[in-house]
């Protein structure tokens, strides 16, 4: 399945590029890399400076998409594994 905005929180986001717009620690704000690993409450994004474990439920991020598409995401909404958030699709008739 390829990745598109809509359906960017039951994908798998290591790989993609991503920048943290909003967040509740300010030190982590602007932050711009790839993610290199996803657990159920954290991305680990490598930036320039290394790499930074950030929580997901903190914060706003804005994600590229290999299409040149640009997402923004609200942290909230991808907390879990990946293969946890595919449960939570809900299939309508």
């Amino acid at each position: 399945m390829r990745i598109t905005p809509r359906n960017i929180v039951f994908h798998e986001l290591i790989g993609l590029k991503v920048k943290v717009l909003s967040h509740s620690d300010p030190t982590v704000v602007g932050l711009e890399g790839i993610v290199i690993d996803e657990t159920r409450n954290t991305l680990v994004i490598r930036s320039r400076n290394g790499d930074k474990r950030v929580f997901k439920h903190c914060g706003v991020f804005r994600f590229f998409l290999p299409n040149n598409v640009v997402v923004d995401v609200d942290g909230t909404l991808i907390v879990g594994r990946p293969e946890d958030r595919l449960k939570r699709i809900k299939w309508y008739r």
